[in-house]
């Protein structure tokens, strides 16, 4: 594949302004820490949304989506699917609390939250499990998607790839902080936005593909079209639907869909403006994230079926291409080499957007991490604000180094997911119930984060897993693997929980006073400061606000998986029941915005 003139301009014209925009904003984001970290706490939620819009797009996100459709069906979304709950959840519960908790980074809740030297412990350790294991582990998935498009579109060496855009990236990042980061993902959400459509667009109208009706009923997608799993697999329902359904979305941490809010999601929502600026950018990224920006990734996983109908296809084109890179996902970008000049470096410009975006974003929070829950705690309390910015620029250049050299060892974006998925699982309960329940202390979180991490690992990397979960031999069906964490997990920490001591009672009652969480949860902390002529309730609280924020969970969610369905019957051509969604959104959206008055304090 060779790029015309017209596409290295537009490659060349998209760095320019972002490389100016890094430039531009690196005077003030080295003001301060809080400026290159949270610019100031002064962005508003559709800049936000946008954001986090554009940081999700990330490379590996399109060639996740192509792997698992070409695998599993367009009903194989389900496993990330259902992270909406998730992310309804922070936005009509969490939000508002993360705004109240006033801090620069979700870590330093814990100091809020807990007490002592356990708390001091867990806060220093996550700087560093979080902020550089799992955020290197993170980045080189995403590196490795950029590995694969550059060596399939551009026939680069994965090292040339990873000079190229990581140089660029980190050199960015460095300079503008989370100011650069939010005012680039601007410009970057509208190029991917343009890029993936046109793509999805040109591809699915390819002589060889014949356009949309008969991509409907070409023989090698008709079986892969279904949104739901099918109903008579009883084995694709647990583990597409069931599971995480029932049990994935609120027990697993996962990147960008932490329950109860975490990570740079919570970045952004400590960013904003106030509580309600945080509500509206974390609900907009849940509806474009879910509901409309699939489909065009969607559509060009379904064309590849046809143009590449296998890995044996795929090899076979791009020769070149080591077999320890070679998987479905390389579809995605085996496709986009069909483009025509002009569309193929707008495409090329959004994807390499997309990994900017993605990268800059985790350099940052990652490097947040290392900066006030770790240098500033545990090495130089009495740092600079100028001491603060260097190590944050320093930090983010060692973990850009660091995921690059991992991204060379891997091989595909769905193993790191299923990694991920099952690396966390069992801990997100507690991310969920330490807001609203006065029991849980630190020792609780140290034990889950240690507890699902050993047993995943050793899962995953001894004969053990293969011996207690295999379809055929082993003691449990596969699809236990996760839910046996899940209930390992939680089951220890639980236990831990009621034997260790609790939080004291100045804790307990500081962090109420700053929250105001309310609910039964803090009932027994209430009174007990009551008995002791200590008022720690507002007397302006108007009662419980969560079970009116799940209220409003729901009827997101109605709403949200309604244009999801709708966006692909429409697609599909399907009328009956595109029109049938289309109103039960409309239907969703009237109700929530009746039930979203009562829990917003302020206009947006």
């Amino acid at each position: 594949m060779h790029l015309s003139i017209l596409d290295w301009f537009i490659i060349i014209f998209f760095f320019s302004i972002t490389l100016t925009i890094g430039v531009w904003v690196s005077k003030k984001a080295g003001k301060n820490s809080s400026e290159f970290f949270l610019s100031g706490k002064s962005m508003p939620w559709w800049l936000l949304g946008l954001s986090m819009v554009a940081t999700t797009f990330s490379t590996d996100t399109p060639n996740l989506v192509t792997d698992i459709v070409r695998n599993d069906g367009v009903s194989g979304n389900w496993v990330w699917w259902a992270f909406l709950l998730t992310g309804l959840l922070t936005v009509f519960v969490y939000a508002k609390l993360w705004r109240k908790s006033n801090v620069n980074t979700d870590l330093e809740f814990y100091e809020l939250r807990y007490g002592g030297a356990s708390a001091r412990f867990l806060r220093k350790f996550r700087a560093i499990y979080l902020g550089v294991f799992f955020n290197v582990i993170t980045m080189s998935s995403v590196t490795l998607a950029a590995i694969k498009i550059g060596g399939v579109m551009l026939n680069l060496e994965p090292w040339e790839t990873v000079i190229g855009a990581g140089l660029i990236t980190v050199i960015f990042s460095a300079l503008g902080g989370f100011k650069g980061v939010v005012y680039t993902d601007f410009i970057l959400f509208f190029v991917a936005m343009v890029g993936s459509i046109g793509a999805a667009y040109y591809l699915v109208n390819l002589p060889e593909v014949g356009g949309l009706s008969q991509l409907m009923s070409d023989e090698n997608i008709v079986d892969k079209l279904s949104i739901m799993p099918n109903l008579n697999d009883k084995n694709a329902i647990i583990t597409l639907l069931i599971i995480p359904l029932a049990v994935q979305w609120w027990s697993s941490w996962y990147p960008g869909a932490e329950p109860g809010g975490g990570g740079y999601i919570a970045q952004r929502m400590l960013a904003a403006k106030d509580e309600n600026h945080a509500i509206g950018a974390t609900f907009f990224f849940n509806i474009m994230h879910y509901a409309l920006r699939p489909w065009p990734w969607i559509m060009v996983a379904l064309a590849s079926l046809v143009v590449f109908p296998d890995l044996a296809s795929i090899q076979e084109a791009f020769p070149n291409v080591s077999d320890d890179k070679l998987g479905h996902d390389l579809a995605y970008s085996a496709m986009l080499t069909l483009l025509p000049s002009g569309l193929l470096g707008l495409v090329l410009a959004s994807l390499i957007a997309a990994y900017m975006s993605t990268i800059s974003t985790q350099l940052n929070w990652g490097s947040s991490y290392i900066v006030y829950d770790y240098y500033k705690q545990q090495i130089n309390p009495k740092a600079s604000e100028k001491q603060l910015v260097a190590v944050g620029r320093i930090s983010t250049i060692l973990l850009m180094i660091l995921s690059a050299l991992l991204a060379l060892l891997l091989q595909n974006a769905l193993q790191l997911f299923n990694l991920l998925l099952v690396f966390g699982a069992g801990t997100g309960l507690i991310f969920i119930l330490r807001w609203f329940w006065w029991r849980i202390n630190a020792w609780s979180e140290i034990t889950a984060m240690f507890a699902s991490g050993i047993i995943s690992l050793t899962l995953k990397l001894t004969p053990i897993g293969n011996y207690l979960f295999d379809s055929e031999n082993g003691f449990f069906e596969d699809y236990m693997e996760f839910p046996m964490v899940v209930l390992t997990t939680t089951s220890l920490w639980l236990i831990v929980t009621f034997c260790t001591r609790a939080e004291s009672k100045e804790v307990l009652r500081n962090f109420y006073i700053k929250i105001q969480p309310g609910g039964p949860g803090w009932d027994k902390i209430v009174k007990e400061a009551e008995i002791e002529n200590i008022e720690i309730k507002d007397k302006k609280d108007e009662g419980w606000s969560v079970p009116s924020g799940i209220f409003a969970m729901l009827l997101g969610c109605a709403l949200i998986y309604s244009c999801m369905f709708a966006t692909g019957y429409w697609i599909y051509g399907e009328n009956f029941y595109a029109i049938s969604f289309t109103c039960f959104a409309l239907i969703s959206a009237f109700l929530l915005k009746k039930q979203w008055q009562k829990i917003k304090t302020t206009v947006i």
